[in-house]
């Protein structure tokens, strides 16, 4: 049964690459510990154009880029320099502060391209929020692959009916980008407290509902999460526990307001480490500080 339904809001990253946007949001902030989840594309990038999004800072997270098409080069502080492609993770924990920047290669920018993918938040728990930065890369060979009749699921966290991700984590965690063929049902782990399901393409039955493409259902605890495809349908199910009280402003989370308000200090001060070989960086927001309550 149905705890929410969200559908998400378009924003504008700039230069009219836009988002869509369904964590957080009024019906829920997070999910299990996802805090954040955009989806990216699919768009196509003209030739001589790309997506460039400029250095800016994190705190008290983990980030996961996960991508369908296309391919984005990330630079962080720690001096990684990591080409992700579709299929493969980036698993960035932020933990006392980092910096990246994700751009369209350039040899993919001359000739054009097509982006499409998800990008999410993890929250770390309040023992880790200030643990040393940290990036792992995990390539799509090396994630498990589960394939029956009628369905194909690539675990990229977690643990799915004994299949664990080599990505490493901090809380109890899962995400799973599955195809599913007409008329194949998906069970959702009942083992975690929270869990969700956001529809990419096609068509979903639940409880005698239908969903669509952008469709985000999120379960009630201890409920059936039963999903069945109308036709062929592409979804990313994902969840876990809770972690608790959490606030965010900007990219910054953390379980203490004070924290974020230090970390926008810092950022305003060009305090964050940088990155090597750039210099361009995304300004603080210029509305002032406004910490929303994370729960």
């Amino acid at each position: 049964m149905l705890e929410a339904l969200i559908r998400p809001r378009t924003r504008d990253l700039g230069d009219g690459f836009q988002v869509r946007r369904a964590l957080p949001a009024a019906e829920r902030r997070s999910v299990g510990p996802f805090v954040f989840f955009d989806q990216m594309g699919p768009v196509a990038l003209e030739p001589g154009k790309g997506m460039d999004v400029r250095p800016h800072p994190h705190i008290g997270l983990a980030t996961v880029t996960y991508l369908f098409e296309g391919e984005i080069l990330h630079r962080d502080s720690l001096g990684s320099v990591q080409p992700i492609r579709p299929g493969d993770v980036n698993w960035m924990t932020a933990g006392r502060g980092i910096v990246h920047s994700e751009r369209t290669p350039n040899e993919l920018r001359a000739k054009g391209s097509r982006i499409s993918g998800i990008q999410t938040w993890v929250g770390l728990p309040a023992d880790d929020e200030e643990t040393a930065p940290d990036f792992v890369h995990v390539d799509a060979a090396e994630l498990p692959l589960m394939q029956e009749q009628g369905m194909r699921l690539r675990l990229i966290l977690g643990e799915w009916e004994g299949e664990r991700s080599p990505v490493p984590l901090r809380s109890a965690t899962f995400y799973a980008d599955v195809q599913l063929d007409a008329g194949r049902r998906l069970t959702l782990p009942a083992d975690y407290a929270e869990r969700g399901a956001y529809v990419l393409q096609g068509e979903v039955q639940h409880d005698g509902k239908t969903f669509a493409a952008g469709d985000m259902l999120v379960f009630r605890a201890l409920a059936d999460a039963d999903l069945t495809a109308r036709a062929h349908a592409r979804i990313v199910a994902f969840g876990g526990e809770p972690l608790g009280r959490r606030y965010i402003w900007w990219n910054f989370v953390s379980s203490r307001k004070e924290r974020i308000a230090q970390a926008a200090e810092e950022w305003q001060a060009q305090r964050f480490p940088a990155i090597p070989g750039e210099t361009e960086f995304i300004p603080l927001p210029g509305n002032g500080l406004r910490i929303a309550d994370y729960p």
